[in-house]
């Protein structure tokens, strides 16, 4: 019955999943919402592939945009080459980058996964930066510096379906996204995805019962390779041009820290890392220069404070939840993010002048800053903001204390509770 009951909760799951994906276009219509969701859908398969390595195969690649900028390479060339004479649907060119990706990843990973580790991760840092040095090198296939561009519209339309309308390219990622993303939760219960989490948590042992974890490691790294290159190719279908930074380090470093803030010690982690990397590459990157900063510092304070990433402290939340914990909580919680606006306010106005003082002293020394003008040449603005931040992080420094206490007892009392429910048993 409980296990009966649990399939349900899954499929309720799933449906919900479905839907969001079915009518976040009707909520968010305009086009630049739609183009965002596309992109997300595309790095949500990207971020979940490279979690097949390092959440549940302990492998940390600094080199996974080899896979998805391959497949998206031959997804572009197969455009080119065959949607224009019909041979090949349009709706099937991710496809193509995805066997692509397996190809690519079946050829490189039979030499970095002989190794595990540190090793590892510097052979995919130094296969990362071969393959970039290539694509620069060899123009014929990617492009030279102008990249490869194709047209989505160039096959037959079936049904009226064309793939000009943003809409209907979203869709079809959003089709794309839900079956991989289906496809990799179930790899996680088979067999193989249960020894890969075995080769991550003990590979002697699993030696020791007769499994070879180096051919472990090398398949998880072809299905992973394969889903990679999907996106690749979705990537491809949707912005119609391909060029060098797709392999580049600086996307495999993306999916790297987005894939950790996200979670990656549960599956639904890089879904959120994802969702997180398309807002801050596209919207945070338009408010500010100093975005990258920005993101450099939260990640900074995850390490510190959630090493299990944002899934983890919902995960949390829901165990608090369920021992009907959260209530009490809660004027806690809304105190410290009271608490903390003042200091995160004032630490973001002190970035924005000393980047305008670097980088915009032609412009004045004025600098708006959510309807307010901030003047950078005037010493009491700096102290004034200044005490703000110093003030402010005090009192956050005190309601964090206050919540750390109600945050012990809650947990103290979903421990008394299980106790006493195994003590029944």
């Amino acid at each position: 019955m409980n296990r009966w009951n649990a399939r349900i909760g899954s499929l309720r799951l799933w449906a919900v999943f479905a839907a969001l994906m079915l009518l976040a276009p009707k909520v968010f219509n305009s086009g630049l919402s739609v183009t965002m969701l596309s992109q997300m859908g595309v790095a949500i398969v990207a971020c979940l592939s490279y979690n097949m390595l390092l959440g549940q195969g302990g492998m940390l690649s600094f080199g996974h945009a080899v896979y998805t900028g391959l497949g998206a390479f031959v997804s572009i060339h197969a455009l080119n080459m065959y949607s224009g004479s019909g041979v090949l649907p349009v709706s099937l060119v991710p496809v193509v980058g995805g066997l692509a990706g397996m190809a690519f990843a079946a050829l490189f990973g039979y030499v970095t996964t002989r190794k595990s580790g540190t090793t590892f991760a510097m052979i995919t840092l130094g296969m990362a930066e071969l393959v970039f040095a290539m694509s620069l090198m060899v123009p014929e296939f990617f492009g030279g510096e102008g990249g490869v561009s194709g047209n989505r519209m160039a096959g037959p339309a079936t049904w009226g379906i064309t793939f000009g309308p943003a809409n209907q390219v979203y869709y079809l990622i959003a089709v794309y996204t839900l079956v991989c993303v289906v496809l990799m939760y179930a790899f996680t219960q088979t067999p193989l995805g249960r020894l890969l989490n075995a080769v991550r948590d003990n590979p002697e042992r699993v030696e020791f019962i007769g499994y070879n974890p180096q051919r472990v490691r090398y398949t998880a790294f072809i299905i992973a390779g394969f889903f990679a290159g999907i996106s690749g190719g979705l990537g491809a279908l949707n912005f119609e041009i391909v060029n060098a930074e797709v392999v580049g380090a600086a996307r495999s470093g993306g999916y790297l820290l987005f894939t950790f803030l996200g979670g990656a010690t549960f599956f639904f982690g890089p879904i959120i890392g994802a969702v997180l990397m398309v807002l801050a590459f596209v919207l945070l990157s338009e408010f500010t220069q100093a975005w990258l900063l920005y993101l450099g510092l939260v990640f900074m304070v995850m390490v510190m404070v959630a090493p299990g990433g944002i899934a983890s402290l919902i995960m949390l939340n829901v165990r608090v939840s369920r021992y009907g914990k959260l209530r009490a909580l809660l004027p806690a919680y809304g105190l410290m993010a009271a608490a903390a606006v003042a200091p995160l306010l004032a630490a973001t106005a002190l970035v924005e002048m000393v980047y305008h003082r670097q980088l915009n002293a032609s412009m004045g020394t004025q600098v708006a800053f959510f309807g307010m003008g901030l003047d950078t040449g005037s010493a009491g603005c700096w102290l004034a903001i200044g005490a703000v931040l110093v003030v402010g992080g005090w009192t956050f420094t005190l309601a964090q204390r206050r919540f750390a206490v109600h945050w012990d007892l809650a947990q103290e009392a979903i421990e008394r509770e299980t106790q006493r429910a195994g003590g029944a048993l």
